[in-house]
């Protein structure tokens, strides 16, 4: 797409209606395989033959993307009515879509109760990643990141957080016709999954792992483990179980070299500060049997980006297999924050690689369309806060 290209928006009038689960239906979609072979028995399945049925309706729903039981034609006509009296399959409803000049595509996606997060889709030459969200809002208050300024609403379900995958599949059109294999139709458009949107994911665990174990699942969507990465910003008491329960890559949002800077930028340091933290990163590759884990630092003018904060970030990281992704600060209304100096970027970046570790300056994407990393915040909850208390928030003021 051309660099002068127009952006798009697309805002869909849905009509407020009550959820079809809302009628005493379950909803399948979430479910573990062994949550819905325990649905299926207390609805009147045989248990001798719920394993079989947990593996055609898995098949229909996450491979083929299916919705309506009716289209389930290797289950009998009296199955598919039972079913339909039972249980729903239903995903986020998109309110508004976003299309940036690069590509980039940002969904604004409605979940129970009225409450609307934001997934992005970034398309890239050798792949196609979606940032996904795991809460509304947020309860860690980064003062560089524009959804820290919402406070946290609610968690998200496992259904709401595996089905913004399916609504970009939809989007995408990239589910394979029935009886056709996911790999028979080309190159995936849909190919990594990132947990960088809304939200603290390890402050949502067990929706967050039961809806990547679906989305690893080799019957349905089939995203390999490398292909999926936990961001997290420090929550150290959980980074051992998500190398033990969920196995996918890891990032950590970095951001400071010194404990008195990220107590400032990351809140959460001081629960959990840099020494402990790095304590917990070191034993993650062996126990996931990850590559290496991903630091991310955003790049602040005056803050944290001088010549001996890369010369410390490279002492603390050290025997840690590492890369570090350098992202250029998104600015959004009222932040608090400038970018460093692209001279500045480059020369820590420099200092970084020349230390052993790649460290690539993520190129921006989706700016104009407010879809950038640390940028995402629900139209629902767009509340303007003055840059005043912003500032104070951040400890600047």
């Amino acid at each position: 797409m051309s660099a002068n290209a127009p952006i798009t928006q697309d805002v869909l009038t849905i009509p407020r209606k009550l959820p079809a689960a809302a009628d005493g239906r379950q909803n399948l979609v979430g479910l573990t395989r062994e949550g819905l072979r325990e649905a299926l028995i207390a609805a009147g399945t045989p248990e001798k033959q719920a394993k079989m049925r947990v593996g055609q309706i898995w098949q229909w729903i996450y491979h083929w993307g299916v919705r309506d039981f009716d289209a389930m034609t290797n289950l009998s006509k009296d199955c598919r009515a039972q079913l339909g009296q039972r249980f729903v399959i239903e995903i986020p409803e998109i309110v508004s879509r976003q299309v940036s000049a690069d590509g980039t595509r940002k969904y604004l996606v409605r979940i129970a109760g009225g409450h609307e997060v934001e997934t992005v889709y970034i398309p890239e030459e050798d792949r196609g990643t979606l940032c996904i969200s795991s809460q509304v809002g947020c309860t860690l208050t980064c003062s560089f990141c524009h959804t820290g300024t919402q406070k946290l609403v609610r968690n998200l379900t496992a259904a709401e957080i595996v089905g913004q995958v399916m609504v970009a599949r939809d989007d995408l059109g990239e589910w394979p016709e029935p009886g056709v294999g996911t790999g028979e139709a080309g190159p995936r458009l849909l190919s990594n999954i990132v947990l960088m949107g809304m939200g603290e994911p390890l402050y949502n665990f067990e929706a967050v792992r039961d809806a990547m174990k679906i989305a690893m699942d080799g019957e349905g969507i089939a995203l390999s483990r490398r292909r999926i990465t936990l961001s997290t910003s420090g929550v150290v008491p959980e980074i051992a179980r998500t190398a033990e329960e969920i196995g996918c890559m890891l990032a950590v949002s970095f951001h400071a070299t010194t404990d008195d800077v990220r107590d400032r930028l990351v809140p959460i340091n001081k629960k959990w500060p840099i020494a402990e933290l790095l304590d917990a990163l070191r034993a993650y590759p062996k126990l996931s049997n990850s590559e290496r884990i991903t630091f991310e630092y955003v790049m602040l003018k005056g803050v944290n980006d001088s010549d001996e904060d890369a010369r410390r970030l490279v002492r603390l990281i050290s025997g840690i297999p590492a890369k570090i992704n350098l992202i250029p600060f998104n600015e959004w209304p009222g932040a608090p924050y400038e970018r460093s100096d692209w001279a500045r970027i480059e020369a820590f970046a420099d200092i970084v690689y020349k230390a052993g570790y790649a460290s690539p300056i993520r190129t921006p994407r989706g700016e104009d369309i407010m879809a950038a990393c640390g940028q995402l915040k629900s139209a629902t909850e767009r509340a303007r806060k003055s840059r005043a208390q912003i500032e104070a928030e951040a400890g600047l003021g």
